[in-house]
């Protein structure tokens, strides 16, 4: 039988997930009464979305010129955040399906996916898809595919996921166009470990490409990187519905259950063998990601005092977030404590999306609810002696007599957009401290604009003034390039008198006063008002540069007073005055924990 193993990239919502269900039906893997939309996108969170969050991966059959073919597929996800679950996929395939849209045209997460493969030597089949649509154009969006990934024009296959059209021609061409497996280098089971999840009843679920060798079902099995051993229960592959199987050969891909019960035992990238018959050294595996966006996760429920959660609770929250770390190995975590919010966990993400589906998953699948502080990002701090030291949380910031400069992030960032909004966004780049690089003639009527910003300059809201400003026509991909020393200060926020440091953050100087006032203004809103007056303010070290007040409830202590003597009044007074001033040295100010999302929005 021959084998074909190829990943579908492509854009958020240039039709992966439909194109995928119609190759499902048109191999006879569905039926007609199973059919359904995004079959592959097994949560709800994907469906409610319209986005793939989890790369998928099946095996169904072809017939191609008599002969039996096996196509092992995978869906992967297109939003920038999810690139690492791209590349994982692309690592266990010869060959991948590139989907672009024939009414958006090429778009900036086509760039990157094609790169990605063509980085891993992969063969790209180009398609062009929902040519059904009135706005269609094929043609146009065939020649920007020459122009900028060097695809040849007429080698693109036109297809409509949504009708069924030019289905069968594209599976024909994944037979005849990728590449076979190439042939083992040895008899000895390695097989790489591409995706897993947690099963409630199985354990750890674990997907896996064979690339030497075979594995059966039985086997005892060891973990090259952490040299623990399991013996092999269940084997399967998904045709999209599990199939149990036997035994996997050379170039196969499925899953296996061992009853792996501890999270830390299975790590994605590792490489499997047999324990009496081990390989002799692993397969390469993945780079590491780099998380770059950070913020806090805690417990919901918290004390009276506000100062720590329920400890069942906190326990909660950790069984749900090792669990999604096992399912997203993209996004770290450690403990963490804050004095307003108690015990939670300083999480690391791939980007804002990856942050925000992170958290609703916690929510839906962990069942807990959680409170989540503003994202930061992480910073280099230089000391004196030359050393570096990398931290993500403003908070974690050492004294600045010790600190020579902090270096923050910068990301190399493509812009493709309509040429009517070029000027544009170049005058939101460049208010954002950007770098202007080259500009690039991708159409008739669209540009490429290539620039070097601060990551912390487009994390909050960048994306999203993008997309406003293009009327939903911008698209931007970035990568990290490396650090760069910049005029960065750290502005803390101090709520009557006391230092809050889950509010601190690092800014550039410059905006330094008008990000501070922004957030006195919403800790005014979010923080009730006492009996005495609390004084909201924001310092770079011992120098003020913002203030708000929130006045303080006051009680009419003169409203017995039907005249008399003007002495008793002034007495009343000065009593009330002694009584705030007191209240005011051993008050408490609770801050809800909605202040501590008044970082996040930003604005300009």
């Amino acid at each position: 039988m021959h084998i074909r193993n190829f990943s579908i990239i492509a854009h958020i919502d240039h039709g992966k997930s439909t194109l995928a269900d119609r190759l499902l039906q048109a191999t006879h893997a569905v039926s007609s009464r199973q059919a359904r939309e995004q079959i592959l996108d097994s949560m709800d969170l994907e469906r409610e979305r319209g986005i793939t969050i989890k790369a998928s991966a099946v095996t169904v059959q072809h017939i191609f010129k008599g002969e039996t073919y096996q196509l092992n597929f995978i869906d992967t996800p297109g939003h920038v955040d999810f690139a690492y679950e791209v590349s994982r996929a692309l690592t266990a395939c010869e060959g991948a399906v590139l989907v672009v849209d024939s009414t958006q045209g090429v778009q900036a997460q086509t760039v990157a996916n094609a790169y990605l493969a063509t980085a891993n030597n992969l063969e790209l089949i180009p398609v062009i898809n929902k040519i059904d649509l009135p706005a269609a154009d094929p043609d146009g969006v065939a020649m920007e595919m020459e122009q900028v990934l060097g695809i040849r024009a007429e080698t693109c296959i036109l297809v409509s996921a949504k009708t069924g059209q030019g289905i069968q021609e594209l599976l024909d061409a994944i037979c005849e166009k990728l590449p076979p497996p190439p042939p083992p280098k040895s008899n000895k089971l390695r097989a790489l470990i591409f995706d897993s999840i947690y099963d409630d009843y199985k354990g750890v679920v674990v997907y896996f490409r064979v690339f030497d060798g075979s594995i059966k079902s039985g086997d005892k099995i060891r973990m090259m990187s952490t040299g623990r051993t399991f013996a092999v229960s269940e084997l399967g592959r998904n045709t999209p519905f599990p199939q149990k199987m036997q035994r996997f050969d050379h170039s196969e891909v499925g899953y296996l259950a061992a009853s792996i019960k501890t999270l830390a035992d299975v790590r994605v990238g590792d490489t499997i063998t047999l324990d009496l018959d081990p390989a002799d050294e692993p397969l390469p595996g993945y780079q590491e990601p780099k998380q770059m966006v950070f913020c806090d996760f805690y417990p919901s429920s918290s004390n009276e005092d506000g100062s720590s959660g329920k400890k069942g609770e906190f326990e909660a929250l950790r069984e749900a977030i090792e669990k999604l770390h096992l399912n997203d190995a993209s996004f770290t975590f450690e403990v963490q404590h804050s004095e307003a919010l108690g015990f939670g966990f300083r999480c690391g993400f791939l980007g804002l999306l990856h942050m925000d589906i992170v958290q609703e998953r916690l929510e839906r699948e962990g069942g807990v609810e959680v409170v989540q502080t503003a994202p930061t990002v992480t910073y280099m701090i230089v000391g004196h002696d030359g050393s570096k030291v990398e931290i993500h949380n403003p908070a974690d910031l050492p004294d600045m007599s010790q600190v020579l400069a902090i270096e923050e992030p910068i990301v190399k960032i493509e812009i493709i957009c309509p040429n009517e909004n070029i000027g544009d966004l170049m005058k939101l780049s460049d208010s954002r401290r950007g770098v202007f690089k080259t500009q690039r003639y991708l159409s008739d009527t669209r540009q490429i604009l290539d620039y070097e910003l601060p990551l912390a300059e487009i994390i909050y809201d960048f994306y999203d003034k993008l997309k406003s400003i293009t009327r939903g026509y911008g698209t931007m991909d970035y990568e990290v390039i490396g650090f760069r020393a910049n005029d960065l200060v750290k502005v803390n926020v101090l709520v009557n008198g006391e230092v809050v440091e889950a509010l601190s953050l690092i800014t550039h100087k410059t905006t330094a006063e008008y990000r501070s006032r922004i957030i006195l203004e919403k800790l005014k809103k979010q923080i009730d008002r006492h009996q005495f007056e609390i004084p909201l303010q924001a310092a770079i070290g011992g120098r003020i540069i913002a203030r708000e007040s929130i006045k303080a409830l006051r009680k009419n202590v003169l409203a017995k007073c039907y005249g008399g003597d003007i002495s008793r009044k002034r007495k009343l007074l000065e009593k009330q005055k002694r009584g705030k001033k007191r209240m005011k040295t051993i008050g408490m100010v609770s801050i809800p924990q909605e202040a501590f999302m008044a970082i996040l929005d930003q604005g300009d």
